[in-house]
């Protein structure tokens, strides 16, 4: 037994011995390879710091990837909407942006060359109410369109927006009578800012801190016009005088925005945004409520017999020249209007105003051209306050919307 134990001994301490260094090694191996606990955090590390970096603030882009994002932009914009829908807004801008300073300085040569009366400047302002009429007619027989039916709350929306056209164009043609077409024409850019403040009112449109600052901005510029008024007055218009016409512009350019505002809640609740022969409609109807109401005033004051009387005494041309004037002012004015309704039947009453800002420095400089008005230094700087508040403007529209679509 002891000689078969010694025997085994050391067979067995060889197996032993053989097998500890597996024995001894495995420990170290344990050591080497992390834990599963160790592993997770470190892959949360990873996590972490690649979190950060996608974080880090990139670097201010180019001005060529600033453009590159425009145009791109530019682009998805226009195939988002058909080419009928651009070209009737090409269509309408460029009629608003030329028909009417051709319509504003048509009614200062009327009173330049002779005209008097307020009442005939307004009856020929809405005298053209049959043109968009004469452009329906075909479309119905042809049956490309078909009348909307007349319900009592549509009459009576045509029976109001006509009758504060007529106001419109009354308080213009008294703010025409006193006041330099440059300087009517950079007071009536306050329109923005009132079409900035009924659309909120009336249309519940946005209205950004951008769009309170041109708002500010554009009240600073005309108060300028009004403290520089000594300088621009024209010949055998009293101090009295130009304040009237003074105020009478700033009532109108809030009456006009008052009609943008309603327009668009027509166009939105009554109307509806089915085609654009509603635009027509709605321009001859409303037209025609105008024409009525004016001509009513026309014929109280007897400003009908005093036509011809103006007629026979306007300078440059007599009764041919005063005709001349009073067809262009029906139809330069019915274009504009018409401009103006389909840019705010296509977009918002935002584009509308912001059209109407626009003409303004265009009816500014042909009024120097054309009559030779005064262009002081405080009109100057009126000037491009008003072109910075309708910049300012443009601005905030833009973010709202930005931040409206994201």
């Amino acid at each position: 037994m002891d000689e078969e134990d010694s025997g085994h001994r050391p067979h067995a301490i060889r197996v032993v011995a053989s097998s500890s260094p597996g024995a001894s090694a495995s420990p170290s191996r344990r050591r080497r390879l992390p834990s599963p606990r160790a592993s997770s955090i470190a892959v949360r590390r990873r996590e972490v710091a690649i979190e950060e970096e996608n974080t880090k603030p990139d670097d201010p882009p180019s001005l060529r990837q600033k453009a590159a994002e425009v145009i791109a932009a530019s682009l998805e914009t226009y195939r988002s909407r058909p080419f009928s829908f651009w070209l009737l807004l090409c269509l309408s801008s460029g009629a608003m942006l030329t028909a009417f300073p051709a319509s504003s300085l048509l009614s200062r040569l009327y009173y330049s060359d002779g005209g008097q009366s307020k009442w005939i400047l307004s009856w020929a302002a809405v005298a053209g109410w049959p043109l968009p009429a004469l452009v329906l007619l075909p479309l119905y027989l042809l049956g490309k369109a078909s009348p909307t039916p007349l319900s009592p709350a549509l009459c009576s929306w045509y029976a109001l927006l006509g009758f504060l056209s007529a106001a419109d164009n009354l308080m213009y043609a008294w703010a025409y009578a006193y006041l330099p077409a440059s300087t009517a024409s950079l007071v009536a850019a306050s329109s923005l800012a009132f079409s900035a403040l009924f659309g909120r009112a009336v249309a519940k449109n946005r209205l950004s801190l951008s769009s309170l600052n041109a708002v500010v901005v554009i009240t600073a510029g005309v108060a300028i016009v009004a403290l520089d008024s000594g300088s621009d007055r024209p010949p055998g218009v009293t101090a009295r005088q130009y304040a009237l016409g003074f105020a009478l512009d700033v009532l109108g350019s809030a009456l006009h925005g008052l009609i943008f505002a309603l327009s668009e809640l027509v166009f939105a609740r009554v109307l509806g945004r089915r085609s654009f022969h509603v635009v027509l409609e709605q321009q001859a109807a409303v037209s025609l409520c105008a024409f009525a109401f004016t001509s009513a005033g026309l014929a109280a004051a007897e400003g009908f017999p005093a036509m011809r009387r103006e007629a026979a005494r306007f300078a440059r041309g007599g009764e041919a020249a005063y005709a001349n004037v009073m067809v262009w002012t029906a139809v330069t004015f019915q274009l504009g209007v018409l401009g103006g309704t389909g840019a705010l039947f296509l977009a918002s009453t935002v584009l509308a105003g912001v059209l109407n800002a626009v003409r303004v420095p265009l009816t500014s400089v042909a009024a120097v051209i054309w009559f030779h008005d005064p262009m002081s230094g405080f009109k100057i700087l009126a000037l491009v306050i008003t072109v910075w508040g309708f910049a300012s403007y443009m601005v905030g529209h833009t973010s709202v919307k930005k931040t409206s679509a994201s």
